[in-house]
Formats: C-alpha cells, structure tokens, sequence
C-alpha cells in the first residue's frame, strides 16, 4: 500500500476556472509559498532542514545554497512563530530577496541580528497590542490573529519563551525560542487562505469564518483538544491541506518521509466526521500547483 499521503495529494483549483490562478508550493514543514500576479508571499520558509546530529551538536546554520536555488523571489515572509524550523532561513531569504518579514517581537529581533535592515521587519506582535493589524502585498491583503502553539512536549510547548537581546544568532534548537505565535488569513483573487502555523487555534481572537483552504499543521495535532472538530466549526474550510507532517531532518534531495506517530488516516478521519464534504490531503513536495 502507498504511503498515506500519497493517496490523498490535492491538485485541483478551488476557484473555478474562470478566476485567476493563485499557485501554491509546499515547501516541506510548516512553510508554503503563494504566487499571485507575479507577487510571492511565503509562510514558514524552512529549507535548510538540518540533520538531528547538527541540531544536537548546535549547528544551525542556513544552507544558502539549498535557500536560494528553492526561492527564487519573495515579497513577503510571514513567520507564523520563531522555532528553528520556521524561522532559521528567514534572515537569509530576507537579506537575498529584499522581502518584507512579517513577525513577532522575536522575529524582529532575530532579524535585526541577522543582518536584516529595520526597514523590511514588520513586529506583529506590537502592532497587535493597537488593535487588528491587516497589511497587502500586491493581489494580496493579510490580517493576523493571535494563536498558540500546540503543547505538545508533556502537555507544555517546546522551548517556549522570547528571542531577546540577540547580539549574536543562535545556532542551537533551544536559542530558537517560540515567542508569540499568529494565525493568517489571505484573502486574493476572490477567495481565502487560512495559515495554522501549529495545531492550535485560539477561537475567541479569530471571529468565525468559511476559507476556501486551510494550511494546517499537522505536528503536535493529537495533544490539543479537539482540534479538527474545532477548527471545522470555527473555520468552516474547503479543503484542508496538511503540513509539518514530514520528516525535517531529513534532506531536500531525498523522499519526503512521514514523522512516525501522526496519526495521519485519523485525522482525515477526524476531519471527515466533523464535515463529509472537506476535502483534506497533501501537496507535492515542492512543486508549484494551482488552488
């Protein structure tokens, strides 16, 4: 029998085919990368996917080879919270791409230590503090909400805490501390985008809603309350594409592998019992699709 998700991958637009096509590529984990009217914005870029024997030595470092071959462009990057594996590339792909980061406090800090000027971070978090913060890129209008991530180590999140007073990037998985965590909405070309960046969704900071597509991550999944459930009645989406249900450690070049423990056909499962009509599945590894 085929791997799970293989049997479920997504391809098909959402739109109809007379509106104008929004182009999707998984980028393994939690990142996904949107293209519309030739403008790009990019969620969760994690390319590098060091080895566990490099995370354990404390070896992180951007594989700027391996970045700048998968991202071409980028206008925006949207960093959904500040674990290695959402976040360690960002600089890099900011600095190359003159793209404008859009993060938490942490980020910014994170950032600024990197090399990245002031002038292309964007602190969500503060923002926030004022009310809704919603900003456009191109085609592209994005609002942020507040989330949280899934505690899934012992009913706690990993490494959680702030990137603070960073006079030097970190290069161990615990400098890559959690900071606050968010929820995006894209709204382009007539239809809807939801970004869950962990498996966690904070109802009462999201009003409820119906996305055509929701980007939900799959890691940490069994360790919060219902969420499939919740997240269908919430949410109300179309299609449910599932990330960061792959096996980072390993690299670019080889089979995308499932993490072990997922859970994978349950949660389909899960999914369907809460609505029959969602379709829920996976994308091809990095190669650019139509939604």
């Amino acid at each position: 029998m085929r791997p799970f998700h293989e049997q479920i991958r997504l391809v098909g637009a959402t739109g109809g085919p007379t509106k104008q096509p929004v182009w999707v590529r998984w980028l393994g984990t939690a990142g996904f990368s949107l293209r519309a009217d030739d403008h790009v914005v990019l969620f969760d870029p994690y390319l590098t996917r060091a080895s566990l024997g490099r995370c354990l030595r404390g070896d992180l470092r951007s594989d700027a080879a391996v970045v700048t071959r998968h991202v071409g462009r980028a206008d925006a990057v949207v960093v959904g919270h500040t674990h290695f594996d959402h976040v360690l590339d960002v600089p890099l792909v900011a600095r190359t791409t003159r793209a404008t980061v859009f993060g938490s406090t942490s980020a910014a800090v994170l950032c600024r230590a990197d090399g990245v000027p002031p002038s292309q971070v964007v602190d969500v978090e503060g923002a926030l503090r004022k009310g809704t913060f919603v900003t456009e890129v191109g085609p592209f209008r994005l609002e942020f909400f507040p989330s949280a991530h899934s505690r899934l180590l012992l009913g706690r999140v990993p490494v959680a805490g702030e990137i603070a007073d960073c006079d030097a990037v970190p290069t161990t998985v615990t400098g890559y501390r959690c900071g606050a965590v968010f929820a995006v909405e894209v709204t382009v070309f007539g239809r809807t985008f939801f970004h869950l960046g962990s498996a966690e969704l904070v109802e009462e900071s999201v009003p409820k809603r119906s996305v055509d597509t929701l980007f939900f991550t799959v890691a940490g999944w069994t360790s919060s309350r219902e969420i499939p459930e919740r997240v269908v009645r919430h949410l109300s989406p179309r299609q449910v594409v599932l990330g960061h249900w792959d096996d980072f450690f390993r690299p670019l070049a080889e089979p995308v592998h499932a993490l072990p423990a997922l859970s994978l056909p349950r949660l389909r499962d899960r999914f369907h019992a809460a609505a029959p009509s969602v379709s829920v599945g996976t994308l091809p590894f990095l190669e650019e699709v139509p939604l």
